[in-house]
């Protein structure tokens, strides 16, 4: 997080403020936390501590959308965006999670430029999209809020593809390049797997060429970093969204309290 994320964070709820699209539009940087483990603390200190959105995991993470409405609580209450990584092809959980206030949805395997348009359609309502409309869900104040204003507000929900294979990093720039698509996150795990673990040069390779094609596309690129070393690399690289990998950042920081301490013997423990 840069210095003076603190400063940006509005100061509540109910304080009119830009989406996450718009905020990338204006060629801001922004930073959050994947989660994975079902926590409204974590989303709390999350807002606390300044970041600009959460990202919550129902890929590999639990898909329980009670608990994600109390997450999405959480968030709003300390002014923080959350954005919903579903499974493969889940228009379904995808619709709820808006439903719900998400500010925009992460589809995983995107191979083509038809997964993207899959995707951005699961997001927007026709004409773009084919998402069901409902204005008594909490995203539409439960029935407060016009039906006009229901669907310009949801202009604004972001749809983050990523991709994840050989194929998918060839076809990055048609993928980029669909309409609705706002940002690329190339999966570095599952691209690592799918090219039968090759390396880290042929990975990096590829990553440095989808990342190439998104930014010529003029999306935004979102990069997982798992500590601030990588973060500062993310930047270098150009990407517009940094995503701190909790789960890495939190069992480094366990195993770092563990470490021995000089002299001998265990870190201090109560």
């Amino acid at each position: 997080m840069t210095a003076g994320a603190a400063e940006r964070r509005p100061p509540g709820p109910h304080t009119e403020r830009r989406s996450l699209k718009e905020r990338l539009a204006a060629g801001e940087r922004l930073y959050g936390a994947l989660l994975r483990l079902p926590s409204e603390t974590l989303v709390e200190m999350a807002g606390v501590a300044g970041l600009d959105y959460v990202v919550i995991d129902c890929e590999h993470g639990p898909a329980d959308t009670a608990l994600l409405q109390h997450h999405l609580t959480a968030a709003a209450a300390q002014g923080i965006d959350v954005l919903v990584r579903v499974g493969t092809s889940e228009p379904a959980l995808a619709l709820r999670c808006l439903d719900l206030g998400a500010a925009g949805i992460i589809h995983p395997h995107v191979d083509d430029a038809q997964d993207a348009r899959r995707a951005v359609a699961s997001v927007h309502y026709p004409p773009l999209g084919t998402r069901g409309f409902a204005t008594y869900s909490r995203a539409g104040r439960f029935g407060t809020v016009t039906a006009a204003d229901h669907v310009a507000a949801s202009r604004d929900a972001l749809v983050v593809v990523m991709i994840e294979t050989e194929r998918a990093c060839a076809a990055a720039p048609e993928i980029a390049a669909t309409e609705g698509v706002d940002a690329v996150l190339v999966g570095p795990a599952d691209l690592a797997a799918d090219c039968a673990f090759p390396g880290q040069k042929k990975v990096d390779a590829l990553v440095a060429a989808a990342h190439g094609a998104t930014r010529a596309a003029g999306r935004s690129v979102m990069a997982i970093a798992p500590g601030t070393e990588a973060a500062r690399a993310a930047e270098r690289g150009g990407a517009q969204l940094v995503l701190y990998n909790m789960a890495h950042v939190l069992m480094d920081t366990f195993r770092s309290l563990a470490a021995p301490v000089p002299g001998g013997g265990q870190g201090p423990r109560a």
